[in-house]
């Protein structure tokens, strides 16, 4: 079974996702900020970790680098232009963007894509 790693600090954010990957056959982790993520990922490593761009504390920016080896996209509410997503993209472990809103269907599509599964 797939592990994925929600990290937002919204928690109705936390509990749609999750309870649609569930539903879907993976095992989930939730954090609520980008340290709570490390300190996370740190104990159990996930295959995916679905990450919210904007989040008090630490800037997920610095996290990111240390995450090596796990595949990281963004979710996010905040509209993006194409050169801002093209920065957000340049780590080599980020593997996608989802934008918030999503349709449940593509968000699966894309974490099945995501995983390999």
């Amino acid at each position: 079974m797939k592990t994925i790693m929600i990290v937002d600090d919204e928690p109705d954010n936390v509990t749609t996702v999750k309870a649609i990957l569930e539903r879907n056959g993976y095992n989930v982790i939730t954090a609520v900020s980008a340290d709570d993520a490390l300190k996370k990922w740190q104990k159990q490593k996930p295959d995916l970790v679905l990450m919210d761009i904007m989040m008090p504390g630490t800037p997920v920016r610095e996290i990111i680098p240390k995450m090596i080896g796990t595949k990281i996209a963004y979710l996010s509410v905040v509209r993006t232009s194409e050169a801002e997503r093209g920065d957000l993209m340049k780590s080599k472990n980020i593997v996608g963007f989802i934008q918030k809103p999503f349709d449940i269907d593509d968000l699966v599509k894309q974490v099945k894509k995501f995983v390999g599964a």
